[in-house]
């Protein structure tokens, strides 16, 4: 069969600076930074001080108080993001074949919290006490078992697994299920929440996380000064369809999918290849399947954790596709703002894409100072307003050596 045609139709988000994505989008506009000191547990001991928290999600406001309990947090704002996406796009379930309307929806690392409170239950109290639902409120794919259920979706339901690339490879493998007639419309995206001691603790232990206590400079992607990354937590979630049924149902388009990389590094555990080899690729494999040329492209979102290794890499591997047009791109880092959500990060950020290129507006690296001598090219220092915007690249990179690019081309 002919490849169809992918576009995006509604969108959602549960985030550290806001909730839904017009409130969102509005706090990223005015540069608002939702790292602050961890106020969940006890931070006494820890290396890392600082995360990027959700505030004021309620879940009764997505959904019904029993089914919310049967939910751990990365689940309900997975739910929470779906149920804003799928009303932005205007679908109407009840009048919809639900088993050509799927679900993909990852989570990096599923429920930290419950695992924690069931461990310490079963040093305490004995195995008796493990609570019963614990296996099915903890594992990563019930946030896409949620989604499904809560809105009774019965096409493919998949839950991708690539750690800090696990929003842009649900996306994109989304989109490939369309592409090639396995659905109709997919419901799709990245969820986390993962601010707990073992999440705080494992990611310092590894050196990864940043120990700056001033929030403003804890999550500073590309800066000299950088020392780690920030954890965030949230949940990204479109609407994506083929064009065909978008048109048929009159829906309004937001954006097109038009390229979509997935390669690995084969190389480290958590360091990208030394050389951006991996993610190189995944960028050209994107620009190839959209049968466009890297001048073409104007604005890349970065995955820029604040990493040495990533920041510097990345770097690289943008050099190493676009040559000297590298220099005249806007890269960013919408992680300056939210922290790394993890499994949720590219989702969010595939977002951020869709909104910059409906809107020609490219935001600033919020936090970005100090330029550092290996890292050379336009960073975004403030918000970029002057160019069109046809077509916006969006990086991943995830520990195992999981790379995912996924290009969004603006909707004429």
């Amino acid at each position: 069969m002919e490849k169809r045609r992918v576009v995006v139709t509604g969108m959602g988000i549960i985030s550290p600076i806001g909730n839904g994505v017009d409130t969102f989008w509005d706090n990223v506009k005015a540069k608002k930074v939702g790292i602050k000191t961890i106020d969940r547990f006890d931070i006494t001991e820890y290396k890392a001080k600082v995360a990027a928290e959700v505030n004021d999600f309620k879940a009764a406001d997505y959904m019904d108080p029993k089914s919310a309990r049967r939910m751990e947090l990365f689940s309900q704002y997975a739910v929470a993001a779906a149920r804003q996406a799928i009303e932005q796009s205007g679908l109407d379930l009840e009048k919809e074949d639900v088993t050509r309307i799927g679900v993909c929806v990852g989570s990096g690392v599923g429920s930290l919290e419950a695992m924690e409170g069931a461990h310490k239950k079963l040093l305490d109290k004995g195995p008796k006490r493990v609570p019963p639902m614990l296996v099915p409120m903890m594992i990563t794919n019930m946030a896409a078992g949620n989604v499904a259920i809560q809105f009774g979706l019965k096409g493919k339901c998949n839950n991708i697994v690539t750690a800090c690339a696990t929003g842009t490879n649900s996306i994109g493998e989304a989109a490939r299920y369309i592409q090639w007639g396995d659905a109709d419309v997919m419901v799709a995206g990245g969820t986390e929440s993962a601010v707990t001691p073992i999440g705080i603790g494992g990611f310092a232990a590894l050196t990864a996380l940043s120990t700056s206590e001033d929030p403003m400079r804890a999550s500073i992607p590309f800066d000299k000064e950088r020392n780690g990354f920030v954890m965030g937590e949230g949940a990204g979630v479109v609407v994506l369809e083929s064009y065909e049924h978008a048109v048929e149902r009159g829906a309004t388009i937001l954006a097109e999918v038009v390229g979509y990389g997935a390669t690995c590094d084969a190389y480290h555990i958590t360091s990208p290849a030394e050389d951006g080899e991996g993610a190189a690729r995944a960028m050209e494999l994107a620009l190839q399947e959209a049968e466009i040329r890297p001048e073409d492209v104007e604005y890349i979102n970065a995955h820029g954790t604040s990493t040495h290794h990533n920041d510097l890499f990345e770097t690289m591997a943008i050099k190493k596709v676009f040559g000297e047009h590298a220099y005249n791109l806007n890269v960013n880092s919408t992680k300056s703002m939210v922290g790394h959500m993890l499994g949720a990060a590219g989702a969010v950020e595939f977002i951020v894409c869709v909104k910059s290129v409906m809107e020609d507006y490219i935001h600033a690296t919020v936090g970005y100072q100090v330029p550092d001598e290996e890292l050379d090219l336009n960073y975004t220092k403030e918000a970029e307003t002057g160019k069109t915007v046809n077509y916006a690249l969006s990086n991943s990179l995830g520990f195992g050596g999981h790379n995912a690019s996924i290009l969004v081309k603006k909707w004429n």
